[in-house]
């Protein structure tokens, strides 16, 4: 074996270990990340059914419902839903939740403070599924898991909570508006050259690359961006910076989560130090781009049609 391909074999090995690091920092903050899945079913539920014998799909009269992640409790408020327990987190949550109890962070909720609240509906995310799930069902609870992990997805999710807690118009309404922002965007790129793009995704340390199977991927694809990963079945991938620049992205976009200011340092220092980044086309022409994370989060939110319009002013600079 060379030097070079030992070199690369080690490096890889390292990169590899850092993701299963970075995926439990990564998923509290808006829903989480989890490499290697990408469900395509929609939403998924535990088996496990309440004292009650309801299960999370029925109709209830009265509903408390727990609300375990930002980006489901701010849905759940544009729905006009009240919760029975919300997310501990940093961000700021809706007015309406102000006196809900908090029920711990999104990747690891305080089971006894959730089963004190005597919920009729626990929420998560697909992504947190393979994590969250065995511990729910050992405890009875009922949990569902919704697919966040594009805006298609997110937009059935709505409808489908929209229809179980009888606010199906106002879903409708919230779905219609990011439809005609869809519609407007999609309009806005006919005709134009679709730019090639790397998406990194950083946590204090390290980072990854972001596919179009991941969120921000998702959003880059309906804002006429052509990733340059192709044929990845998962979200994230770990990098290997000569392939990347062979790949000539025209624009390069970073996403900070977790501690967004650390992770710019990072990024900023990385692009300095490593003589490589010097070589990317985006790079000599200052289209490289620091995503903010109230808009781009790791997960569907309902910030997706103001990410739409920041991302149409990096993918075209020209205009």
């Amino acid at each position: 074996m060379t030097q070079y391909a030992a070199l690369t074999q080690k490096k890889s090995f390292v990169f590899y270990m850092l993701i299963g690091i970075m995926i439990l920092l990564l998923a509290g903050c808006s829903g989480g990340v989890q490499a290697g899945q990408n469900p395509s079913d929609g939403s998924t539920s535990t088996a496990a059914s309440d004292a009650t014998g309801k299960s999370s799909n029925d109709k209830t009269a009265n509903p408390r419902i727990v609300a375990t992640t930002v980006a489901i409790s701010e849905i759940t408020d544009a729905l006009g839903l009240d919760l029975a327990g919300k997310p501990t987190s940093t961000k700021v949550l809706p007015d309406r939740y102000k006196d809900v109890p908090d029920v711990g962070n999104p990747m690891s909720p305080d089971m006894e403070k959730v089963m004190s609240l005597k919920p009729t509906d626990v929420l998560s995310v697909t992504t947190l599924k393979y994590d969250l799930e065995p511990k729910f069902k050992d405890l009875n609870i009922n949990a569902e898991f919704l697919n966040f992990e594009s805006l298609a997805n997110m937009q059935k999710e709505i409808q489908k909570l929209g229809d179980r807690f009888d606010k199906a118009e106002k879903a409708k309404e919230i779905n219609g508006a990011l439809d005609a922002k869809v519609a407007e965007i999609q309009q806005k790129i006919k005709g134009k050259k679709s730019p090639k793009v790397l998406i990194l995704l950083g946590v204090p340390g390290s980072y990854l690359v972001a596919t179009e199977h991941s969120y921000i991927g998702d959003l880059v694809k309906i804002a006429g961006g052509t990733n340059v990963v192709q044929g990845e079945k998962v979200e994230f991938i770990a990098h290997n910076t000569e392939a990347l620049q062979q790949s000539n992205p025209d624009i390069i976009l970073r996403a900070a989560h977790g501690m967004p200011d650390e992770v710019v340092k990072m990024f900023d220092e990385e692009f300095k130090t490593n003589d490589i980044w010097k070589h990317f086309n985006a790079v000599k022409k200052g289209h490289v781009y620091d995503l903010p994370e109230p808009l781009f989060g790791t997960t569907g939110n309902l910030a997706a049609s103001s990410a739409l319009d920041e991302l149409m002013k990096m993918l075209y600079p020209s205009n």
